[in-house]
């Protein structure tokens, strides 16, 4: 029996290794890019209060109707532009996917990007097609036109701004690919709130255009909700593939609550901007370290010995995430989230102690 998994599975899927996280109990976490504020006191009480009453021996309102109008609401989802929601993004890439894997079918992205197009591809059993960026983390537009034209790919995922990197894509490079690509392409805005330019206003234009974000950086990443927004054509295929009841009834409820106090998001994403800007100064006022501009969350730097500068960060209680050797592009990269300015503090004076000892 113990030969019998081997004999079942895919694969591909037996050489897989887990999706891993690392265990964070302890530490100051700026690895996983998360708001690292939590809500205001009356905010909570409030959820308190929801939650109490919550009938969780009944399912959830299969449609999340309730929720699905507070977010159109909040985000500015464009009129006659319909909402899919999922257990994060991941469930909505997978849900894509799954849908386009025709014999065939591919998938275009580019690296670094974001781990789990790739990951999920592979789950799909759809061909993954990765074009490398430039150095400085930019487009190869001309080598993703001429992948189109050769691969015809039936998806591209292009994330907005980019994970890991941190920057926006040039708009115009984007909007050349969504016109040349003969299939499906969906701009994945994960960290919209801190760059503050969308392709949302753009769904009317493209047929072909699919936009998703996600609540998880903008404070409620314990929800796990992400969405995808676009034409009534696309949303009404996936829903198909959508398992029933993916959104629970504590998460619609919860969501919808905060959501309608949207501002409050928005002042943190604020003020995490501006902790960005300080702690990218700090960064690059740093012997060694070379600072990537960031239109996110989160920083990517480059540094002699990162993973032993990574290591030596845990051992002091401090986790972000190291990135070396994971692409080529980022040989010697680390990434840290943007913390409270206490945390910020703590990471830099133990970073800058590291350097000055080694």
């Amino acid at each position: 029996m113990s030969s019998l998994p081997e004999k079942i599975i895919r694969p591909e899927i037996l050489g897989l290794s887990a999706y891993h996280v690392p265990p964070a109990k302890g530490m100051t976490k700026l690895d996983a890019m998360e708001n690292p504020y939590s809500l205001p006191a009356s905010l909570r009480e409030e959820i308190t209060r929801i939650v109490a009453d919550v009938p969780i021996n009944r399912y959830p309102d299969p449609f999340a109707i309730e929720l699905k109008d507070t977010l159109r609401t909040a985000l500015s989802i464009p009129s006659g532009m319909d909402i899919l929601l999922g257990n994060g993004s991941d469930e909505i890439i997978q849900i894509i996917l799954l849908a386009t894997t025709k014999p065939g079918a591919k998938l275009l992205t580019v690296e670094p990007g974001f781990a789990m197009f790739k990951m999920i591809a592979l789950f799909a059993n759809i061909e993954y097609l990765g074009i490398p960026l430039r150095s400085d983390f930019s487009l190869d537009l001309d080598a993703i036109l001429a992948t189109i034209r050769h691969e015809q790919p039936a998806v591209i995922f292009l994330a907005y701004p980019n994970n890991p990197s941190g920057n926006l894509f040039d708009a115009e490079a984007l909007e050349a690919i969504i016109k040349a690509s003969p299939g499906l392409v969906v701009v994945d805005e994960a960290y919209h709130p801190f760059a503050g330019k969308s392709f949302l206003e753009k769904l009317a234009d493209y047929p072909n255009l699919l936009v998703m974000r996600t609540l998880s950086k903008l404070g409620l990443a314990g929800l796990r909700l992400g969405l995808v927004a676009g034409r009534r054509e696309w949303l009404s295929n996936l829903e198909k593939l959508r398992l029933p009841y993916n959104i629970g009834v504590i998460t619609q409820l919860v969501a919808a609550k905060v959501m309608q106090h949207y501002d409050i998001l928005e002042q943190q994403a604020g003020t995490i901007k501006q902790a960005r800007a300080r702690l990218s100064t700090s960064l690059a006022a740093m012997t060694g370290i070379e600072v990537f501009p960031s239109d996110a969350n989160f920083i990517l730097f480059r540094i002699g010995n990162a993973s032993q500068i990574f290591e030596s960060l845990k051992q002091r209680g401090i986790l972000i995430k190291n990135l070396d050797n994971s692409h080529p592009l980022l040989k010697n990269c680390l990434r840290v989230t943007v913390g409270t300015h206490d945390e910020n503090a703590l990471f830099c004076k133990t970073l800058h102690d590291l350097i000055n000892h080694n």
